[in-house]
């Protein structure tokens, strides 16, 4: 079957459990799916501050149209916003309906500020106004013309030495830190390590994609063709990911990767990375939002918001007698409590306790000051959540009132 043929049959297929009429499935996949397919890639590209209004003149430029009285613009400007809203729509209705690795279609942050650059294609949330949450449009669908079959790790050994420096790469990138041990030991095994030389492309714009790739050594450029010309878009560092995209959407490359020096990557096969990877960050992530709805400061939040909070979370675990957070430290990161018992210690007194739900860190965030107090395991473990300032700043925004007016439980 043709590319573009085998695309339409996923995204026909994706959509056949869904509770909608024939009429607007087949709406869905003839109409919907190619537009909304094109324009989240252009958005991934060019990752725009205002994401509403790139959105909108992508499809005023799509459609067409050019300048017009404000009056009618207004017009063509309400009904690609209803374009858009019912594009959104379908996308909630695919997550539940298809396998979707919604925490890896976050760009994670780094412990420290952004883990931006850790990621050279990956997706980025829809516009948050319009409430929907991401997902890929053509999820890995099995059928007559792609068979499941019973899944089998490749194993490539490695010297002690090998499978300990990319042990360390990997629980530093956010697509694979929260996987548990033994996945971890698979995708260790299954990764084979490619060297290029300067010059060499590693990946192509408009190529099919069977694997992704993690730098361990090198610099290359990301490139694409943008108004007829090839631009570099993105230097790469050690750490970063990239050929995500083509397995999480089915798609092929959305730039070319090219090396400028030696560059050592790790490569990851499409099977590996959708029956460990892809899974567990879906496992992980309902996870959390059955645990978020149990914390009592999002409940005003609604699914979409709370599900966009859990893409951005980060597990973090500590023994007995460990801090979390030091008073006095700059702070970066606020916590909730999942497993574990903490107190919050000023002065050497015991000032407030931490369970499960609790949450603790955003003072330091929300005045933008060195932390108050420190806070510390009193349990033999604790498991906490972690969002970065970043995260936390965008995603946090209706809720920092409600810190501020609760701040005065740590004076």
């Amino acid at each position: 079957i043709p590319p573009a043929e085998a695309t339409s049959t996923m995204a026909a297929q994706a959509v056949e459990g869904l509770s909608f009429s024939q009429e607007k499935k087949n709406y869905i996949v003839n109409t919907l799916d190619p537009i909304l397919e094109q324009m989240v890639q252009e958005c991934l590209l060019e990752m725009p501050a205002d994401v509403p209004a790139f959105m909108l003149t992508w499809l005023q430029k799509r459609s067409g149209l050019g300048l017009q009285d404000p009056v009618t613009l207004r017009a063509k400007r309400d009904m690609l916003k209803k374009e858009l809203a019912s594009m959104k729509e379908f996308v909630v209705s695919a997550t539940d309906a298809a396998a979707s690795a919604k925490r890896m279609s976050i760009g994670a942050d780094s412990d420290e500020e952004s883990d931006d650059d850790d990621m050279i294609d990956e997706p980025i949330p829809p516009p948050e106004a319009s409430r929907k949450p991401r997902a890929s449009v053509s999820a890995e669908v099995y059928g007559e013309w792609n068979k499941a079959r019973p899944f089998v790790a490749p194993q490539h050994p490695k010297t002690p030495a090998q499978t300990e420096k990319l042990r360390r790469i990997l629980t530093n990138s956010f697509m694979f830190a929260n996987l548990e041990e033994k996945d971890l030991q698979v995708v260790l095994l299954a990764m084979v390590e490619r060297t290029f030389s300067a010059g060499k492309k590693i990946i192509t714009e408009g190529e099919d994609g069977e694997v992704l790739f993690v730098i361990e050594e090198g610099n290359p450029i990301c490139k694409k063709w943008i108004n007829g010309q090839e631009k570099v878009v993105k230097q790469c560092r050690p750490g970063d990911v990239f050929g995500e995209l083509a397995l999480l959407y089915n798609s092929p490359r959305a730039a070319t990767v090219e090396a400028v020096d030696k560059c050592i990557c790790w490569e990851l096969d499409r099977e590996t990375f959708t029956h460990i990877v892809k899974e567990a960050a879906t496992k992980q992530t309902k996870m959390y939002e059955s645990f978020l709805e149990q914390v009592s400061l999002f409940a005003t939040l609604d699914k979409y918001e709370r599900s966009q909070i859990c893409d951005a979370l980060k597990t973090e675990r500590f023994g007995k007698g460990q801090a979390v957070v030091r008073e006095g430290e700059e702070g970066n990161k606020f916590y909730i409590v999942e497993e574990g018992e903490l107190a919050a210690i000023k002065s050497n007194d015991i000032v407030k306790d931490y369970r499960s739900g609790d949450y603790f860190g955003e003072l330091a965030l929300l005045n933008n000051e060195p932390r108050k107090a420190s806070v510390v395991v009193t349990s033999a473990t604790a498991k906490v959540l972690s969002l970065d300032r970043k995260s936390f700043t965008k995603m946090l925004g209706p809720l920092q009132e409600l810190l501020r007016r609760k701040a005065g439980e740590y004076k």
